[in-house]
C-alpha cells in the first residue's frame, strides 16, 4: 500500500502521524542495526539471468568461483532456460554487470534495493509487535515472528490442547538451543507417522511462518475435517517448525539472509554448514561444496550438524515414519528423490502421480503454478539432501516443497503472503498425507 493511497484513506492528520511513526520506526531499526553490527544490504541488487546456451551457462557458473565478489546465489545455475538469481553486493555490481555485458549475457533486475525490502519487513514486524498473545486464537498468523515468539506459540498450543498436542525436545543445536518437535496424536504407541519440517534453511521465513499456521490448522480441523480426522485416526503427525534455530535467531539479529547453521569450521573463519547437504546420502558428491565459505558447504562429515543428527536419530529410533516432507522456499516446486544420482527411485511413478495430484490441489486455491519432479531432473544435482536420506531409510513418501514465490521477492516474501502460501500448501500436504494413510506399507 503506497503512502498516497494510505494518506487519502485516513486523512491528512492521520497520514502525517502514520508517516512520522514509520520514519521513527525505520530510524530505530537503523540505529539498532548499527549498534548491534547487523549486516545491511544497502544498494545490493538481485539480478536474474536466464542462460540460453552452454557458453552463457558456463560464464554464469564461473561467477560462483569468484569469492571476492561475495555473490549470494538465491537460485543457482541449473539448466538452459532456467533463471539464475544472484544477490550482488553494491561494490560488486559494476564488475558483475560488466562481466555479463562483455559476454553478451542479458540480465534483469529482480530486486533493485534488497535493504528496502528488509527495512519494510522489519517495519511491519515492529508495527505488529504487541504483547505476547494469551492464546493461539489471538496469535497473529499474518506477520513474521521471532524465535521466542514461535516457542511461546508452541507452548500455548500444547497447553490448550493437551489431549492432542505434545512438545518433544529431540536434541540441541550447536548453540545449545532446544530442538522442539510438535507431536499430534490421538494416542497409541509408535503408530505410523508423518514428519513435516520447516525452516531448515533459516532465511526462508515463509516456511517457519507456514509451519506455525499448519500447527494451528491441525488443532482447528482435527475433528471437523474428515480427511484430517481420518489421518489422525491411523497416524501421528510430527512437525518441527524451527529446524535450524541458531540460523533463524541469526537472521533476526545479525544477517537476515543467513542460510546455514552456526557451527564453527576448523581451519576457517567462515561459519556454518548447509544442513541440506549434510545428510548421509551421496554425501560429498557433486552439488555440494567442500569450501566452508560456500552457501552449500556440506560440513566435515555426514550428520556433523546436531540439527541434522537429531532428526536422523529420531527417524531411526521411531522406525515407523511413512511420509517425510521437508519445506523450503522459494521457486514453487514439489520435489521427490533423488538429488544425488540420475538413477530414478523405484517408486518414481507413484511419487510423480502423487506430486501431480498435490500440485493440482495447491493450484486450485489461488492459481499458484508449481512444477514437480525429481530433484535432479527438475532443478540440479544436490548431494547430501534430506529426502534422499529418508527415502533410502525406507520412507517411500519423501518430498520437498519450495514455496512461493518465483523470484519477485525471493526470500523476502511480504508477510501478506504468509497465510495464502500456508493455505495452498496445506491442500497439497493433505493429498500426500491421505495417500500415505491409504497406502501404509
Amino acid at each position: 500500500m503506497g503512502f498516497k493511497k494510505l494518506w487519502g484513506a485516513v486523512g491528512t492528520q492521520d497520514g502525517l502521524s502514520w508517516l512520522l511513526l514509520m520514519r521513527v520506526l525505520l530510524l530505530l531499526a537503523a540505529l539498532v542495526a548499527a549498534a548491534t553490527g547487523t549486516e545491511t544490504f544497502v544498494g545490493h541488487q538481485v539480478l536474474r539471468i536466464v542462460p540460453t546456451n552452454d557458453e552463457e551457462l558456463q560464464k554464469v557458473e564461473e561467477l560462483q568461483n569468484l569469492e571476492e565478489l561475495q555473490l549470494d546465489f538465491w537460485l543457482a545455475p541449473r539448466r538452459l532456460g532456467h533463471p539464475v538469481d544472484i544477490r550482488v553486493p553494491f561494490p560488486s555490481l559494476q564488475p558483475v554487470k560488466a562481466h555479463l555485458e562483455a559476454n553478451g549475457i542479458s540480465y534483469s533486475i529482480m530486486i533493485k534495493d534488497v535493504q528496502a525490502l528488509v527495512d519494510r519487513e522489519r517495519m511491519e514486524m515492529l508495527r505488529s509487535r504487541r504483547q505476547l498473545p494469551l492464546s493461539t486464537n489471538t496469535f497473529d498468523y499474518t506477520t513474521y515472528h521471532t524465535l521466542d515468539e514461535i516457542y511461546a506459540f508452541i507452548d500455548l498450543l500444547v497447553a490448550e490442547n493437551p489431549n492432542l498436542v505434545s512438545k518433544l525436545e529431540i536434541g540441541q543445536s550447536t548453540e545449545k538451543r532446544p530442538l522442539y518437535v510438535l507431536k499430534f496424536s490421538k494416542g497409541g504407541t509408535n503408530r505410523p507417522a508423518i514428519w513435516i519440517d520447516t525452516g531448515i534453511h533459516s532465511r526462508e521465513w515463509v516456511t517457519q511462518a507456514s509451519g506455525v499456521w499448519f500447527a494451528k490448522k491441525i488443532v482447528q480441523d482435527h475433528e471437523n475435517d474428515e480427511g484430517l480426522a481420518s489421518i489422525l485416526d491411523k497416524m501421528d503427525i510430527f512437525l518441527e517448525i524451527v529446524t535450524n534455530p541458531d540460523g533463524f535467531a541469526f537472521t533476526q539479529t545479525q544477517n537476515r539472509l543467513w542460510r546455514k547453521t552456526r557451527s564453527k569450521n576448523s581451519g576457517s573463519l567462515c561459519v556454518g554448514v548447509d544442513p541440506n547437504r549434510n545428510w548421509d546420502a551421496g554425501f560429498g558428491g557433486s552439488g555440494a561444496s567442500g569450501n566452508p565459505c560456500s552457501e552449500t558447504y556440506r560440513g566435515p562429515y555426514a550428520n556433523s550438524e546436531p540439527e541434522v543428527k537429531a532428526i536422523v536419530d529420531f527417524v531411526k529410533n521411531h522406525g515407523n515414519i511413512k511420509a517425510f516432507i521437508s519445506i523450503h522456499s522459494y521457486s514453487q516446486l514439489l520435489l521427490y528423490p533423488y538429488g544425488y544420482t540420475t538413477t530414478p527411485v523405484p517408486d518414481q511413478k507413484e511419487l510423480h502421480e502423487i506430486s501431480q495430484k498435490a500440485v493440482a490441489a495447491l493450484s486450485s486455491l489461488y492459481g499458484t503454478s508449481y512444477d514437480y519432479g525429481s530433484i535432479i531432473t527438475t532443478i540440479y544435482q544436490a548431494s547430501g539432501g534430506t529426502i534422499d536420506w529418508t527415502y533410502n531409510q525406507g520412507i517411500k513418501y519423501s518430498f520437498t516443497f519450495e514455496l512461493r514465490d518465483t523470484g519477485r521477492y525471493g526470500f523476502l516474501l511480504p508477510a501478506s503472503q504468509i497465510v495464502p502460501t500456508a493455505q495452498e500448501t496445506w491442500l497439497a500436504l493433505q493429498v500426500i498425507m491421505q495417500h500415505a494413510r491409504d497406502h501404509l506399507y
